[in-house]
């Protein structure tokens, strides 16, 4: 009997752990069990039977000033995982996101271990800054994944076999929540305010976010005293925003449990919440919401002067529209005043939040809702490329 084939999975942050949950499903599914895991993840992966090899939280980072300090325990990481995947030997290496941790173990496998699959899933915005780094991939992995449809050619005409599986967001379940169940669990009236608040994923999101959600939900007290907050977060920052909520002028609910999270969406009136993969869910989940973002000043200093950026939009599904479906309020303009008189209208506008609903939905449709699933597709694609290399 042959073994079951073993996949060294590493996600450096909860939307890559997401992926990789799915992923590992779908690999599970489409082998009736024939395959084992080992790497690096959070509780997606966990849940789906990976013993990471430490807690990814330590990679959970962002910004030039926060992996700064950090830099000689990620490099650390970085040479245990080497050796681990070399102890292992698995049949391919799949890292997910997070290159700046995940590219250098790919690139230190290609030399050690040539010979083991290097599989990437999400591709860097090549389209819309630093386009140079298609490139760079090229000469490093065996085959990239990519969640939206236009990014391949970026890839392909750097000669990198590059597929796209679509947005696992749209199988998240997130259009699936249960409002009146929560408002009835916790004791919040069916027609109630909700504003649910999703300050991210990463320490360097909630240290630049909380101050500022703090000073918006100072401005929304004296015209909406009798708002209720929600806030579903993440192991990787559940501590710090449980700290921030103590000092909000409004009642908070703080949902750790992932099966609660998209109860509480359906739930809200509307969200005000960091830009990211979130958005997307918000989306599908129909909830009109408010985005904010802000990198530290000298992060966003050195990315404009180095990189540069040529994207009109930060969220995803206002690319997809061209329009601001999720208003922004991104570095310079992420202020307190500018971000409460939004969610204050937003609040109070229930056509306006009827409209948005429906321009979401749209959005979503154009990247995949109601098609096959993504981590199918992804599963599919690393599963013929194993077999496609072991019969080359």
């Amino acid at each position: 009997m042959s073994r079951p084939l073993l996949i060294y999975l590493i996600a450096g942050e909860p939307s890559g752990d997401m992926l990789g949950g799915r992923l590992m499903a779908g690999l599970s599914a489409r082998t009736d069990g024939g395959v084992r895991f080992a790497g690096i993840g959070g509780a997606h992966m966990r849940a789906a039977g990976l013993d990471s090899l430490f807690p990814m939280a330590e990679l959970t980072v962002m910004g030039i000033t926060e992996v700064l300090p950090r830099i000689p325990r990620i490099l650390r990481r970085v040479n245990q995982t080497i050796d681990n995947i070399g102890a292992c030997r698995p049949d391919a290496i799949v890292t997910i996101d997070s290159w700046g941790f995940t590219g250098r173990v790919q690139k230190a496998c290609q030399t050690r271990y040539p010979d083991i699959p290097r599989i990437h899933y999400v591709a860097p915005m090549v389209w819309a800054w630093k386009p140079k780094r298609a490139k760079k991939l090229a000469r490093v992995l065996d085959l990239l994944m990519t969640l939206l449809p236009f990014e391949p050619p970026y890839f392909q005409r750097e000669g990198l076999n590059t597929v796209a599986v679509g947005h696992p967001v749209v199988e998240s379940g997130a259009e699936r929540g249960d409002g009146a169940a929560f408002r009835a669990r916790h004791g919040i009236a069916a027609e109630a305010p909700v504003l649910v608040l999703l300050p991210g994923s990463r320490r360097s999101e909630t240290n630049a976010l909380l101050p500022i959600f703090r000073q918006v939900l100072e401005r929304l007290k004296a015209c909406h005293p009798g708002l209720t907050l929600v806030v579903p977060t993440v192991e990787t920052v559940a501590a710090a925003v449980k700290d921030a909520a103590g000092s909000w002028p409004y009642r908070t609910i703080v949902v750790e449990d992932l099966a609660e999270k998209y109860d509480c969406l359906a739930a809200g009136t509307c969200a005000l919440a960091a830009s990211g993969t979130v958005a997307l869910e918000l989306a599908l989940a129909g909830l009109p919401s408010v985005i904010a973002y802000r990198l530290s000043a000298v992060t966003a200093f050195i990315a404009r002067r180095l990189f540069g950026f040529r994207i009109k939009w930060a969220t995803l599904v206002n690319m997809v529209l061209d329009r601001a479906v999720m208003p922004e309020f991104l570095q310079e303009d992420c202020r307190p005043d500018s971000i409460a008189a939004a969610v204050r209208a937003m609040l109070e506008n229930e056509a306006d939040r009827a409209e948005r609903r429906v321009l979401m939905a749209r959005a979503m449709r154009e990247m995949g809702f109601g098609q096959d699933s993504p981590s199918d597709r992804a599963a599919e694609a690393v599963l013929r490329f194993i077999a496609e290399r072991k019969i080359a």
